[in-house]
């Protein structure tokens, strides 16, 4: 059985992953360092990781398999992921994978560096409506694709 994992302390497309998780009847694991709500018969389940750096990430990366679904976007947190056979979604819809992952942990080194220099400021742009509907419909497509690959064929 597949799973939705939700790097979920900065997650701003939580009610979206509940709802899709609801129609195909696929558990999610919420992991976050607080605790937080989590809607009753949505198939989630809130895992408390403690306050430690990272240990939301370490949590995810140690469950995450085959078929599951992770929603972060955390690079290097994508990178143990995929490199455990997991499919990785951004909040913002755009998909994490193999080919493009190196790009992605270069870039966001880069970035850090520029930030600590003080020639880059801020953080991700906020989240528009396009955003959130691409994300629904990629979780959705995710989530049948896993679905597929995953159940027994007669």
């Amino acid at each position: 059985m597949i799973a939705i994992l939700v790097d979920a302390d900065a997650c701003p497309v939580k009610d979206e992953v509940y709802a899709v998780a609801t129609r195909y009847d696929v558990p999610v694991a919420v992991v976050a360092n607080a605790p937080m709500s989590v809607p009753r018969g949505s198939g989630a389940q809130l895992v408390v990781v403690g306050r430690d750096l990272d240990a939301a990430d370490d949590w995810i990366a140690a469950h995450a398999q085959p078929g599951d679904v992770v929603v972060t976007a955390d690079v290097p947190l994508a990178a143990r992921c995929l490199a455990a056979g997991a499919r990785v979604l951004r909040p913002d819809g755009r998909i994490f994978d193999d080919a493009m992952i190196g790009d992605a942990l270069a870039t966001r080194q880069l970035m850090s560096d520029l930030r600590e220099q003080g020639s880059v400021s801020g953080g991700p742009k906020p989240l528009a409506d396009k955003d959130r509907a691409r994300f629904a419909s990629r979780l959705d497509q995710m989530v049948q694709l896993s679905l597929r690959e995953t159940t027994p064929q007669p």
